[in-house]
C-alpha cells in the first residue's frame, strides 16, 4: 500500500475510506441444524464513509460510518447470512480507536484499541461487563450463546487489501455449556474510492 501522505485527519481509519469486496471469508461457527462445529465460506461487500467530527467537551473524534454484509458461497443472489452495521472512531490525543458496531443478532458492543496514525495493524477488544469497552446481547443468546470475549484485527496489506480476522469466545448450551472461539477471517479490496463529496 503507497505511503498517505497529508494531515491523516482520520489517523489510522484513512485507509479505509471507500467500497469493498472480498470473496475469501472463512466462517469458524456451531451449526446449529448439524450441532456440530464447521467452517463456512463467504462472499464480503463493505463500505466505509467519514462523518462529520464529533465532539463531547473537550473530547474531539474523527471517524467513518461503515457497513459489512455477507452471503454464503453459493448464497451471492440471496439474503445474506451476517449483516453489522457501526462507527470506527480515532481520538487523536490518546491514540484510541474505537469501533461501536451493532449486529443484527441482537449484539451491540464498542471495541477499543490503541494505535499511531499510520499503523498497519489495529488490534480491538471488548469484554462482557466492561463499563467502557464492552458488549451487550439479547437474553437468548445470553442464555444459548453467551459471549466472553471478542477481538478483533485490521491489517492494512502492502498490496492496498485490507485483511481482518475477529474471535468471539462463546459459552454455547448446544456444546454443553463448553465455551468454543467463533471466528472469522477475509481479504477485502477496494473497488471503489470515494472523490470529494461522494462519501
Amino acid at each position: 500500500m503507497a505511503e498517505i501522505l497529508g494531515p491523516q485527519r482520520l489517523g489510522p481509519l484513512t485507509p479505509l475510506v471507500g467500497e469493498w469486496e472480498g470473496n475469501t471469508g472463512v466462517d469458524l461457527s456451531f451449526h446449529n441444524d448439524d450441532r456440530e462445529v464447521g467452517e463456512t465460506g463467504y462472499y464480503e461487500r463493505a463500505w466505509f464513509r467519514p462523518i462529520p467530527k464529533q465532539e463531547n467537551g473537550r473530547q474531539s473524534l474523527e471517524g467513518l460510518s461503515y457497513k459489512m454484509t455477507a452471503w454464503r458461497h453459493g448464497e451471492e443472489a440471496m439474503i445474506p447470512f451476517h449483516d453489522e452495521v457501526g462507527y470506527l472512531l480515532w481520538e487523536k490525543a490518546s491514540g484510541q480507536v474505537m469501533r461501536a458496531v451493532v449486529f443484527g443478532r441482537g449484539i451491540a458492543c464498542l471495541q477499543g484499541a490503541t494505535a499511531k496514525p499510520r499503523d498497519k495493524v489495529i488490534h480491538f477488544k471488548a469484554t462482557p461487563g466492561s463499563p467502557t469497552y464492552g458488549i451487550l446481547q439479547n437474553p437468548y443468546l445470553l442464555d444459548n450463546a453467551e459471549l466472553k470475549e471478542f477481538t478483533t484485527s485490521f491489517t492494512f496489506n502492502d498490496d492496498g487489501s485490507l485483511s481482518y480476522s475477529s474471535d468471539l469466545v462463546l459459552k454455547l448450551k448446544g456444546m454443553g455449556g463448553k465455551e468454543m472461539h467463533h471466528t472469522d477471517r477475509n481479504t477485502l479490496r477496494r473497488v471503489k474510492a470515494y472523490l470529494p463529496g461522494e462519501a
